[in-house]
């Protein structure tokens, strides 16, 4: 027992921010899987976290009335964020979201009253271990549900090729919309589940290290499924920690061997279903041949 304790108490805290790293992750998957590429995530993360430390600290309101405002409002910034910027393509998507999260940081600095300013802002309330698993969990249940519905069928079509899906009658824009008006509530929740984690938020939590983050996580477990954000997230938060013990004074270069060795053997990720597919097609080939000798 007091070596579990031990345990929880050196990798308690990696745990926790995992999951919630888990959360950015899927959020930056709700985008990416119809075809866009957007770093959105900081500045719903931004919101979601400022929106729920003033309600906890001024309205006095609980955590999980604090985590359904951050989505509600995440879900209001990824709606305007897709109407400005679903008229653009590819590479100036990416610039511009990278512009955006440049403004909100300058933002954030300018307006004391809400966020503190420089010098950021206490949050009186802790997310408890139980809740954060909970939360996680209920994300994935959405997104486990929404891969399996004509929704996701229609964005994975999108992403594939928007202009065959039109052809097919589905509206490529119309399910970009929704996919970041999904990724701005998830996005909240997760910047709500960081300033809880942390108790301390400033403009130097939604910033490009995140963005960086949610990119590599999501890149790492793979993109092309729901639940390889959160394996790359967990991947990507425990390597530092691994390798701080492991080799510590080659801490960095290691870490980056290790990302590279996955990226060149494992190009889809960590996980990929089409490689899972391949490989029962292959096996049930190999049975049938097997059963014509015979």
């Amino acid at each position: 027992m007091e070596t579990l304790l031990d345990l929880w108490a050196a990798y308690g805290s990696t745990i926790a921010f995992a999951m919630v790293n888990a959360l950015f992750a899927l959020s930056t998957y709700a985008v990416l899987s119809t075809g866009v590429l957007s770093f959105t995530t900081v500045v719903f993360a931004a919101v979601g976290g400022f929106l729920a430390a003033q309600s906890v600290a001024h309205l006095g309101i609980g955590l999980w009335p604090a985590f359904a405002l951050a989505g509600i409002g995440g879900a209001v910034a990824g709606s305007v964020v897709a109407a400005a910027f679903l008229k653009l393509d590819s590479h100036w998507m990416a610039l511009a979201s990278l512009a955006l999260v440049l403004i909100t940081r300058v933002t954030v600095l300018n307006t004391p009253l809400l966020t503190g300013g420089v010098n950021g802002l206490v949050v009186p309330m802790s997310v408890p271990m139980g809740d954060l698993v909970i939360l996680l969990a209920l994300v994935a249940a959405v997104f486990w549900r929404l891969h399996r519905s004509w929704y996701g069928l229609a964005a994975r079509a999108v992403r594939e090729d928007a202009a065959v899906a039109s052809t097919m009658g589905i509206p490529p824009r119309g399910i970009q919309f929704t996919a970041f008006v999904i990724s701005g509530a998830v996005g909240g929740i997760g910047g709500a589940a960081l300033a809880f984690t942390l108790q301390f938020i400033s403009p130097e939590t939604y910033f490009i290290g995140m963005a960086f983050t949610m990119i590599a996580s999501t890149v790492l477990g793979g993109s092309f499924h729901w639940f390889g954000p959160i394996v790359g997230a967990a991947v990507f938060t425990a390597l530092p920690v691994t390798m701080q013990s492991v080799l510590p004074a080659i801490e960095d270069v290691a870490k980056g061997v290790v990302l590279l060795v996955i990226m060149i053997f494992l190009p889809r990720g960590l996980v990929d279903p089409r490689a899972v597919g391949l490989r029962r097609a292959a096996r049930r080939r190999v049975s049938a041949e097997e059963g014509t000798d015979v």
